[in-house]
């Protein structure tokens, strides 16, 4: 069976993705989750978590941000919330939180990601060793890459297949340092300002930026739209998809998870030929925020000319 999990902005947009038939949402705070589409405060993610239950869906939490000592500090009554409220799972990187959770004893099952890190079987089954359920697999493997990885993973692999991927990620403040440096009274340079920088001569380029409390976030030019290949992927035995509403909001990204919904209903009948999934890429790419492209990313590429 395909599971399909997507970002979730609001108690709201919850309730719509709920009813389009996503099996799981992902969520988080402003303190310990990374790139989430909404710093969510706890009351939420109480509610949306009793909301997923009552409709026998689940609810992973992010806490995957960098844990400085500060954070660190403050993870276990954190950890504790999200016990009490029974969370089905939680997503992990750092190293220290998965000591914290073995030390404590909690009973949160957690999904290891490490964002752009997680580019091996090997390193996949090291922490499947040390607890994790399952592992957010990067997002620039290329197909070959992938069928060769899915026959050695000892625990699933979660596969992007609509949104955006982050390419860099650092705790310095880059816009405002940029700001600092041309002197300007400019202020905005969170998620909603929309920012993007380009390549030197390459002004069709559009590197997505952003800045919070966890630094800086560049993301790939292009945005993922895998559903012409959603086909190839269940064949290899990757049956968890994920959709990132991070840059698609509202009911534009509900209607767009619809569609991946009734992608997996064509593959489970065997019904998914590729003038159906000509159709839903064509919807879906109309429902794209404008001005921002999609494409496989590396997943087409040779592995041998990646570098």
């Amino acid at each position: 069976m395909i599971e399909i999990t997507t970002t979730a902005e609001s108690v709201e947009q919850a309730r719509q993705l709920l009813a389009a038939g996503a099996d799981a949402l992902y969520i988080g705070d402003e303190t310990f989750a990374l790139r989430v589409p909404t710093a969510l405060s706890q009351a939420e993610i109480r509610e949306i978590t009793t909301l997923a239950h009552q409709a026998g869906k689940k609810i992973t939490v992010a806490v995957n941000g960098l844990m400085h000592v500060e954070m660190m500090a403050k993870i276990k009554p954190y950890l504790d919330f999200l016990q009490e409220i029974k969370v089905d799972k939680i997503a992990v990187g750092d190293a220290g939180v998965i000591f914290v959770l073995k030390q404590h004893g909690y009973q949160l099952p957690f999904t290891y990601d490490a964002s752009t890190m997680v580019a091996s079987a090997r390193q996949v089954n090291f922490w499947a060793e040390q607890g994790a359920v399952e592992a957010v697999l990067a997002r620039e493997l290329p197909k070959q890459e992938l069928e060769e990885m899915a026959q050695e993973l000892k625990v699933p692999g979660e596969i992007l297949v609509y949104g955006a991927t982050v390419i860099h990620h650092s705790k310095r403040p880059l816009i405002q340092n940029y700001y600092n440096f041309i002197k300007t009274d400019e202020k905005g340079k969170d998620l909603a300002r929309n920012l993007f920088v380009s390549e030197p001569k390459k002004e069709d380029t559009h590197y997505s930026i952003f800045e919070d409390s966890h630094g800086t976030h560049i993301f790939a030019n292009d945005d993922l739209d895998m559903m012409t290949e959603l086909g190839d992927l269940a064949n290899m035995g990757y049956a968890h998809w994920k959709l990132d509403g991070i840059f698609t909001r509202g009911t534009a990204f509900v209607e767009i998870v619809k569609l991946f919904v009734e992608a997996r209903k064509l593959i489970e009948m065997n019904e998914f030929t590729f003038e159906s999934a000509t159709v839903l890429d064509e919807k879906v790419r109309a429902m794209h925020p404008v001005g921002r492209t999609v494409s496989h990313g590396f997943y087409n590429l040779d592995p041998a000319k990646i570098k």
